[in-house]
């Protein structure tokens, strides 16, 4: 079983999940003052949760499981917002993810999709009426705005709004507070925020749809590469992990950057777009696999499934833990499944509390399950939550 992956342009064997993410913890340590931070290390495979693993000389170690604010704290300010990134911070996550799409003119920003109907208030300017269109990504037809029908100058003008407000109602209350930030300015501020927190800011960074902006001519690997290089985010030892449903676009940066990368995956009856589009008849039911996973390993530092696939829930209740975890760390790959949300309206049945499907269930028996079965990260809309849950489990 392999143990490593072909990491870098050079062709040679580079390190394996032990060695890369050791080195991950103690090289972000070049973005911070010395002497900060107190968190665990990010522990080899197959280690117990919260197993120390050498000292970053600026602290910037990573707790296992770790815990990713997904979008930022997207369960309390609008996603992909500095506002929601930095209270994600506040509130004790160790990474803060991004999503990538283009603009017109080949920035990247932050959205969750290139569609920002529903994340902005595109439909609220006259001026962009006739911007809206209808577009197939993914094989899914989509009818509304897109960032790729837009310049950075133009996507500036608009403002971030809660994705989900029948839901998350509260979130409302920043409707229009911040802007679409691009990726530069994310490294910026993670910078910034590196220095006047005392430890490196990791970030978790996705490749949203990169086949089809690749046929528009707006690939995303290569401007991705770039910035990472810009910021001194490309090494093996950065804090960055770099994300993607598609194998293919993680394969791509590894062959730009040396930056850690992580497969995600989707539904075990799903395919990559990569795949359908290559004619791959693999499946996700295929990658997760001790042979599938063998192979993801050849190139890639890591897994980021749906949470099901690591804790199934069957009958509205939460089941024993499949294999995932333990055939990812024998093949040296971490395992960040997604994603932890605290509203009975993605909760199993048996969690849920009362029928308001905005209201809390009980998510901590959910975290819990996660982290017994041996996760080394975990994406949630609301870290303070996954965090103490994190800190209880580690506590015992």
């Amino acid at each position: 079983m392999t143990q490593g992956k072909q990491h870098g342009r050079d062709g040679g064997t580079g390190p394996g999940r032990r060695t890369l993410l050791a080195g991950a913890a103690l090289g972000a340590a070049g973005l911070v003052a010395a002497g900060a931070g107190t968190a665990a290390a990010v522990p080899a495979a197959g280690a117990a949760a919260g197993t120390e693993r050498g000292a970053g000389r600026g602290g910037s170690r990573l707790p296992v499981p770790a815990v990713v604010a997904h979008r930022g704290a997207s369960g309390y300010r609008p996603e992909h917002t500095l506002g929601a990134y930095r209270l994600g911070l506040d509130m004790g996550a160790d990474i803060i993810e991004q999503d990538l799409v283009p603009t017109k003119d080949g920035h990247l920003v932050c959205r969750h999709e290139n569609d920002i109907t529903g994340t902005t208030d595109v439909a609220d300017h006259p001026e962009f009426a006739s911007r809206r269109t209808t577009r197939t990504v993914d094989g899914t037809e989509l009818t509304g705005w897109f960032t790729e029908d837009f310049t950075l100058a133009e996507l500036k003008t608009l403002r971030a709004v809660e994705r989900i407000p029948d839901v998350r109602q509260r979130n409302t209350l920043y409707n229009g507070r911040w802007e679409v930030p691009t990726f530069e300015e994310v490294l910026q501020w993670a910078e910034a925020e590196g220095r006047r927190r005392g430890k490196a800011v990791w970030l978790h960074v996705e490749t949203k749809h990169p086949t089809y902006f690749r046929k528009l001519g707006l690939g995303l690997e290569e401007p991705l590469a770039k910035l990472l290089r810009r910021y001194g985010r490309h090494r093996a030892n950065s804090p960055v992990f770099l994300q993607s449903f598609e194998p293919g676009s993680m394969q791509r940066m590894n062959e730009l950057v040396d930056t850690p990368t992580v497969v995600l995956l989707s539904g075990a009856n799903t395919r990559p777009w990569d795949f359908v589009e290559a004619g791959d008849p693999r499946t996700v039911a295929d990658l997760i696999t001790p042979e599938g996973l063998e192979w993801i390993a050849g190139f890639a530092d890591g897994i980021g499934p749906t949470a099901s696939l690591v804790v199934p829930t069957t009958g509205g209740r939460i089941g024993a833990p499949t294999a995932l975890v333990g055939d990812a760390h024998a093949a040296g790959l971490v395992v960040h499944p997604y994603t932890h949300r605290n509203e009975n309206a993605f909760l199993p049945a048996s969690l849920r509390r009362g029928t308001d499907p905005a209201a809390y269930g009980d998510s901590f028996a959910l975290l819990e399950a996660y982290f017994e079965a041996g996760v080394d990260g975990l994406f949630s809309d609301n870290p303070d939550t996954a965090v103490l849950a994190r800190d209880a489990f580690l506590g015992r």
